[in-house]
């Protein structure tokens, strides 16, 4: 294990600032602002603030508090901030992010999960993280990475937590590795495969027609990442206006915001996450899990206990749906608020839910 210290280049900036100097921003689409995808409106706005504003060093040092390494599991280069708690026999978490935001999601619960030790990876091929060495990028294979990661950091048992892409590693945790997880938690579940969806309540028939009726809006963006992935790369790599509109699109329209994305989120929050897709240069590699989802493994029941926090983004989500991924299901809540990026934006109310759940296994 080698400790990681985040230090960006000065040549890295400068590129930087020389590409956002010559933004040139397309005309917004008739409509009202946001409907058609990133307001331009509100994409120059950040683009000024990026070059003026935004202090990137500053965030560097701010990141650089938190212990941070790179481990080499199974050929692949993992980043991982790692916290010891001072508390005696401190149960271990690992905290997985999803897509598009890094691990800097899991940051704000560092503080308020004091009595556990944390371990919060990025994703192989995010920020700091190579992309898997070996086979595609599903999410069975980087559970696998995440036990060896644990075993190599002393751990035997632990419990995990994660949303989005990290909902479905946590839970490949719980599937693959019950022998050494204590509990599976998200604000999202993983669904059943076809063979558990047969005889659905009329509930869970209102849940899955809802879903469809947001993907005709809303997953151009996903049947691009996984069918067209490296003809995207190419121009969001080249362009940090287009990748910042690309990602902040989801910030916008999967949080909690009602449709007002300084609600949740200010500039300096989202150029972070910005600015590690781009100094890395890994918007090609994010897109890996969304064209290698076809190849991953039928997905067992899970036996281990699980807990669910359910987000605004699946509102109306019967229990006895998530009942066909996971066999013991002990924690249900619906807050009605918090969306996509839980942990940034109700760090408070997961806190308790995670700190709830996964002391009553100790």
């Amino acid at each position: 294990m080698t400790p990681f210290h985040i230090d960006v280049p000065e040549a890295v900036l400068d590129d930087l600032r020389a590409r956002l100097s010559r933004t040139r921003l397309a005309p917004a689409a008739p409509g009202e602002p946001w409907a058609a995808g990133t307001d331009p409106g509100y994409l120059a706005g950040l683009v000024r603030y990026w070059l003026d504003g935004f202090d990137w060093r500053a965030v560097e040092r701010a990141l650089n508090r938190y212990p941070q390494f790179v481990a080499t599991v199974r050929g692949t280069p993992v980043h991982f901030v790692h916290v010891r708690s001072a508390a005696p026999d401190a149960t271990a978490l690992i905290l997985t992010h999803g897509w598009p935001s890094t691990y800097t999601e899991m940051l704000p619960l560092v503080s308020r999960l004091a009595d556990f030790d944390l371990v919060i990876p990025s994703l192989p091929g995010f920020a700091f993280s190579g992309p898997l060495a070996e086979g595609p990028t599903t999410e069975a294979a980087v559970a696998d990475v995440w036990a060896e990661l644990m075993t190599r950091l002393g751990y035997d048992r632990f419990g995990a937590y994660g949303g989005d892409i990290g909902s479905g590693v946590s839970t490949w945790l719980g599937a693959r590795h019950a022998d050494r997880v204590i509990g599976v938690f998200s604000q999202h579940i993983k669904f059943p495969p076809a063979d558990r969806r047969g005889d659905l309540s009329p509930a869970e028939e209102a849940f899955i027609a809802m879903l469809d009726a947001k993907a005709q809006d809303d997953w151009g963006y996903g049947i691009l990442q996984e069918t067209r992935p490296d003809t995207l790369a190419a121009a969001l790599s080249d362009s940090p206006s287009g990748l910042a509109a690309w990602i902040i699109e989801k910030y916008q329209r999967w949080s909690d915001c009602g449709g007002d994305i300084s609600r949740r989120f200010g500039f300096d929050e989202l150029l972070t996450t910005v600015m590690l897709y781009w100094v890395t240069n890994c918007i090609g590699t994010s897109f890996r899990p969304y064209r290698d989802d076809r190849l991953a493994p039928h997905l067992p029941m899970v036996a281990v206990p699980a807990g669910i926090t359910v987000s605004v983004e699946d509102a109306g989500l019967p229990r006895s749906f998530a009942e066909r991924t996971y066999a013991n299901l002990t924690h249900w809540h619906e807050p009605g608020v918090g969306g996509h990026f839980f942990a940034q934006e109700e760090p408070d109310l997961l806190a308790a839910d995670l700190r709830a759940f996964f002391s009553a296994l100790r």
